[in-house]
């Protein structure tokens, strides 16, 4: 129990500490190149699934045409 307790006052910083002392401010541009990555993957998602969509209705909308014409 004493390895999981402080034994400094609230504000005094361990001297050495497990855990990363720049970790807010550690490298703010590869943060914006993953959130502008994010953004565009969820993009091409977005996109590919709309046009898989709009395949899937092209076919159905053809194979109606198909029947109507032929009957």
């Amino acid at each position: 129990m004493t390895m999981l307790m402080h034994t400094r006052g609230p504000l005094e910083r361990v001297p050495y500490s497990s855990e990363r002392r720049d970790t807010v401010g550690a490298r703010p541009e590869n943060a914006h190149l993953a959130m502008i990555r994010r953004f565009f993957l969820c993009a091409l998602i977005a996109l590919l699934t709309g046009t898989a969509v709009a395949g899937i209705m092209a076919i159905k909308i053809a194979a109606v045409f198909w029947r109507l014409h032929y009957s």
